[in-house]
């Protein structure tokens, strides 16, 4: 069961409707929940962890919210384009969407082959697209569209890792873009840039995760709920201000 770390709760999204991509687990999991306490209808995405989707869903009506689980693989993008619509058919419309799905494929440009090249791109970059781009048709002034890239996109500090910051670097140009196509209409567009995050896929007790932090100021792995806090301010009417903006949260990885 996926535990919701922090229960303080407040209305600042009341009435809003947000999808969260890869909402299943770990930080996309995180951000849902919080989303939801702070009062939004959520919807998440997932590809193949139905199981937990479905806790993620009954933990946050068990909480007195509003919650939809969708398959959607992010590698397909019409399956992509058909659960925004889904989930704004749903919920009554679409005022957040946080493009959190990604994938990590790490290796030598010397043998990187184009099936993980191609999977990387489609995944951390076009349905980053398609999605933003469909959401967009919903939104009204005060939307908001959030990515999660990398702090990677600015900061490589090992070899290994150049195809998956070319997608987030991708990500990071798209974001100052889409602010200004967007920007008119009171849509934001903003990108958090993690750094090391303990979660399933990149345990704070794993193999790397020694090396990694010692490029950490603090020295210490990120949480999901830290992640999740920041997109919902970034949600928030507090953040109206705030647009074409990439922002690390990475315990000073990139000091």
């Amino acid at each position: 069961m996926t535990q919701i770390l922090n229960t303080q709760a407040n209305t600042t999204l009341n009435g809003k409707v947000a999808l969260v991509t890869g909402g299943s687990r770990g930080i996309g999991a995180a951000i849902a929940q919080k989303l939801a306490r702070d009062g939004a209808a959520v919807a998440i995405t997932y590809a193949s962890s139905g199981d937990q989707a479905e806790q993620v869903v009954a933990s946050i009506r068990a909480a007195g919210g509003k919650a939809l689980a969708i398959r959607a693989d992010a590698q397909d993008a019409d399956a992509v384009r058909q659960a925004v619509n889904t989930a704004a058919a749903a919920l009554g419309g679409l005022d957040i969407l946080v493009n959190n799905a990604g994938a990590a494929v790490f290796g030598s440009i010397d043998d990187f082959s184009m099936a993980d090249y191609q999977r990387l791109l489609a995944v951390n970059v076009t349905a980053v697209f398609v999605a933003a781009q469909e959401a967009q048709r919903h939104m009204k002034e005060g939307g908001r569209i959030i990515t999660i890239g990398s702090v990677n996109s600015d900061f490589v500090p090992v070899p290994g890792l150049s195809v998956y910051a070319l997608t987030k670097g991708a990500v990071a140009s798209f974001t100052r873009g889409l602010a200004r196509d967007l920007g008119p209409r009171g849509i934001t567009v903003n990108n958090v840039q993690p750094g090391p995050v303990d979660t399933e896929m990149n345990p704070a007790n794993g193999p790397f995760a020694d090396t990694m932090r010692t490029y950490m100021a603090t020295g210490k792995y990120g949480t999901g709920a830290q992640i999740a806090s920041l997109v919902a301010y970034l949600a928030s009417e507090d953040a109206a201000f705030i647009t074409g903006a990439n922002l690390k949260a990475d315990g000073g990885f990139d000091a």
